[in-house]
């Protein structure tokens, strides 16, 4: 199969197969390695024929890697990497507010009834105290956050 591109849309291409491996590279199960090799060539050899196709200036070879990847300080400045770090942010609260509001759950109704229940019971269930987390986090993100250890800790 034979695609011509313009440089832009090939940029483009870069870019999205940039993003796709920088998300897919967070996975860390075992059985994922295959996967992320078989993207990680693939993104290569992309960025290996657009390197010769006119984005020489964006993209080099990493030694250490042994791979073609987009140069760091191009990166940064690529609309990609700001969604990437725009989806780790939003991530990393979604996630935060969840998982607490779970756990305050799981206190109230016991780790037996919290199991019992459906995802979206437990949506159902801890609307206010996700609502309550996320004005929380996005007035005062975690300066408020303690962590406590037990005693028996230290």
């Amino acid at each position: 199969m034979h695609i011509r591109f313009t440089e832009q849309e090939l940029a483009t291409l870069v870019e999205m197969l940039s993003l796709a491996a920088n998300v897919a590279s967070w996975n860390q199960k075992g059985s994922a390695n295959a996967k992320l090799s078989e993207y990680e060539a693939f993104e290569s050899k992309i960025l290996e024929k657009a390197a010769h196709n006119g984005l020489g200036a964006l993209i080099e070879f990493d030694q250490e890697t042994r791979r073609f990847r987009v140069k760091k300080e191009v990166e940064e400045k690529l609309f990609h990497h700001e969604c990437y770090e725009e989806f780790r942010n939003e991530s990393f609260w979604d996630d935060l507010t969840v998982r607490l509001a779970d756990r305050d759950l799981m206190k109230s109704i016991g780790l037996k009834a919290w199991e019992a229940m459906s995802e979206e019971q437990r949506r159902a269930k801890t609307v206010s105290s996700e609502k309550r987390y996320w004005g929380e986090f996005s007035k005062n993100g975690i300066e408020r956050v303690i962590v406590m250890t037990p005693p028996d800790e230290g």
